[in-house]
């Protein structure tokens, strides 16, 4: 969820939010984009078969949202004039708006880091007041990429592990940069790759490091979050129908999460094959292969990534902090319906996988 309610409260006096809005409507710039998960009533709202979606909320009063609001999909069937309808776009901006959330959309994941990426990618510059990274957090994937970056910097330049340290730090401001082309054309032309193919790889290949770092910090939470819920009682006495709902849901998001979390795995293992073939047996090629494979395979991970992340830090956010009450069986149900709609089942795409793997 990207909550564009919380950054005009908490940003709106940032000189930027104003001058470089994310979005030239103010309403769309005080909405709130959520990735949902179809279900089976909305799929015809759409020409191609989708599963997930990214869905704008205009809430009908920005200081209380629990009074609701109006919400589309994008790229649903009639989403221009929709959008056009919702955003009260009087003074232009329609089209350019319209843009910008497709390529919201294209996006697996609303992390600030990746959207943020995805859009320099594509020309749109947000300002950071919109999609928020912590200084602390920079850092950490700063240091990660490096660590990573070692042996690529000492195979590229042949330096020694003294000289590598700040050439390693070079390299990783370059891959990080804002625009990297320039910065890593003798790579690209290595790798015989064009400008459009070097420049989709190279923001999949930040992606991959990205979730790889990622994975380190809420991966080791994913246990006892499948502990939590199995656990888990509400409060009073379920119906039977709700009891047995509850029962199968724990099972099926407990198999699901292993599922994800193993094709995650196997998608992270194609980058580290490539990226070995690469350092450890000096095939170019094989890493070439993965830039240009890595916009799908990063798509797949982000799906699965985001939906595994969103459990964890929901169930801690609802059930570890102080004072936090049992729910009661509406809630607990309501809960795993949202758990369950995110992931996939187990088998889903591993034909797919496995051929890619």
């Amino acid at each position: 969820m990207l909550n564009l309610v919380s950054v005009a409260q908490n940003k709106g006096s940032d000189p930027e939010y104003a001058t470089r809005p994310f979005f030239l409507s103010s309403v769309i710039n005080t909405s709130i984009l959520v990735k949902h998960r179809l279900r089976p009533n909305e799929e015809y709202l759409f020409r191609e078969p989708t599963t997930v979606a990214t869905k704008i909320i205009v809430p009908f009063d920005i200081t209380d949202l629990k009074l609701g609001g109006r919400s589309i999909f994008v790229d649903e069937k009639g989403f221009v004039d929709a959008l056009k309808q919702l955003g009260h776009y009087a003074q232009g901006g329609l089209e350019r708006d319209a843009e910008v959330l497709r390529l919201v959309s294209k996006v697996p994941s609303l992390d600030p880091f990746l959207l943020r990426e995805y859009l320099k990618a594509n020309d749109v510059f947000v300002p950071n007041c919109y999609l928020d990274i912590s200084a602390a957090d920079q850092i950490r994937m700063y240091d990660f990429a490096a660590k990573d970056m070692l042996s690529f910097v000492k195979l590229a330049t042949g330096a020694d592990v003294g000289r590598s340290d700040q050439l390693t730090d070079r390299f990783v401001s370059a891959l990080l940069a804002d625009d990297c082309s320039e910065k890593l054309d003798p790579l690209r032309t290595v790798l015989m790759l064009d400008g459009k193919e070097f420049r989709e790889g190279v923001f999949s290949w930040r992606g991959f490091l990205y979730y790889k770092w990622s994975l380190l910090k809420f991966w080791p939470d994913v246990g006892g979050v499948l502990k939590g819920i199995q656990e888990l009682r509400p409060r009073g006495a379920p119906t039977p129908d709700d009891a047995e709902y509850i029962l199968l849901a724990r099972k099926r998001i407990a198999d699901s999460v292993k599922f994800a979390g193993t094709e995650v795995g196997r998608i992270l293992k194609v980058y580290d094959t490539a990226y070995g073939d690469l350092i450890e047996r000096g095939k170019p090629k094989s890493f070439r292969d993965f830039l240009l494979t890595a916009p799908h395979l990063f798509l797949q991970l982000g799906e699965k990534m985001a939906a595994i992340s969103h459990i964890v830090s929901f169930w801690k956010f609802r059930f570890e902090k102080k004072g936090a009450t049992k729910p009661d069986t509406d809630e607990l149900v309501a809960i795993l319906q949202d758990f369950e709609s995110g992931l996939p089942p187990p088998g889903a795409n591993s034909r797919m996988m496995a051929a890619t793997a």
